[in-house]
Protein backbone atom coordinates (compact mmCIF):
# COMPACT_ATOMS: atom_id res chain seq x y z
CA UNK A 1 0.00 0.00 0.00
CA UNK A 2 1.14 3.51 -0.66
CA UNK A 3 0.15 6.57 1.35
CA UNK A 4 0.92 10.21 0.76
CA UNK A 5 3.16 11.81 3.37
CA UNK A 6 4.25 15.34 4.09
CA UNK A 7 7.75 15.49 5.54
CA UNK A 8 10.01 18.40 6.36
CA UNK A 9 13.04 19.37 8.38
CA UNK A 10 12.17 21.64 11.31
CA UNK A 11 15.22 22.80 13.24
CA UNK A 12 17.13 19.68 14.28
CA UNK A 13 14.14 17.38 13.70
CA UNK A 14 12.39 15.74 10.78
CA UNK A 15 8.61 15.82 11.10
CA UNK A 16 5.97 14.18 8.98
CA UNK A 17 2.43 12.91 8.76
CA UNK A 18 0.35 10.73 6.46
CA UNK A 19 -2.34 12.60 4.58
CA UNK A 20 -4.39 9.46 3.96
CA UNK A 21 -4.26 8.13 7.53
CA UNK A 22 -5.14 10.98 9.89
CA UNK A 23 -3.42 10.57 13.24
CA UNK A 24 -0.28 8.96 11.85
CA UNK A 25 2.54 11.42 12.44
CA UNK A 26 6.11 11.27 13.68
CA UNK A 27 9.15 13.29 14.67
CA UNK A 28 12.68 11.91 14.42
CA UNK A 29 16.29 13.08 14.22
CA UNK A 30 16.86 11.70 10.70
CA UNK A 31 14.76 11.42 7.57
CA UNK A 32 15.33 7.65 7.48
CA UNK A 33 14.11 7.26 11.09
CA UNK A 34 11.09 9.42 10.29
CA UNK A 35 10.06 7.23 7.35
CA UNK A 36 10.45 4.10 9.51
CA UNK A 37 8.29 5.67 12.25
CA UNK A 38 5.58 6.65 9.75
CA UNK A 39 5.53 3.10 8.39
CA UNK A 40 5.23 1.64 11.91
CA UNK A 41 2.47 4.15 12.74
CA UNK A 42 0.55 3.20 9.60
CA UNK A 43 0.92 -0.51 10.33
CA UNK A 44 -0.30 0.00 13.91
CA UNK A 45 -3.28 2.07 12.76
CA UNK A 46 -4.29 -0.47 10.11
CA UNK A 47 -3.92 -3.39 12.57
CA UNK A 48 -6.19 -1.76 15.16
CA UNK A 49 -9.47 -3.58 15.57
CA UNK A 50 -12.45 -1.35 15.01
CA UNK A 51 -15.64 -2.27 16.86
CA UNK A 52 -18.82 -1.91 14.84
CA UNK A 53 -22.54 -2.15 15.38
CA UNK A 54 -24.46 -5.42 15.05
CA UNK A 55 -25.99 -5.96 11.62
CA UNK A 56 -23.27 -3.96 9.95
CA UNK A 57 -20.81 -5.44 7.53
CA UNK A 58 -17.11 -4.72 7.21
CA UNK A 59 -15.79 -5.06 3.71
CA UNK A 60 -12.76 -4.11 1.66
CA UNK A 61 -12.89 -1.90 -1.40
CA UNK A 62 -10.26 -1.59 -4.10
CA UNK A 63 -9.33 1.97 -5.01
CA UNK A 64 -7.19 2.25 -8.13
CA UNK A 65 -3.88 4.05 -7.72
CA UNK A 66 -4.05 7.66 -8.85
CA UNK A 67 -1.83 9.12 -11.50
CA UNK A 68 0.58 10.99 -9.23
CA UNK A 69 1.47 14.49 -10.37
CA UNK A 70 5.11 15.19 -11.07
CA UNK A 71 7.05 16.33 -8.04
CA UNK A 72 6.11 13.38 -5.82
CA UNK A 73 9.04 11.33 -4.60
CA UNK A 74 8.51 7.74 -3.50
CA UNK A 75 10.09 7.26 -0.08
CA UNK A 76 11.40 3.93 1.09
CA UNK A 77 13.52 2.78 3.98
Amino acid sequence: MKYRAFIKKSGDWWIGWLIDLPGVNAQEKTKKELIKSLIIGAQDMLATEVPFEPETEMTMINVPEPAWPSGYAELTT
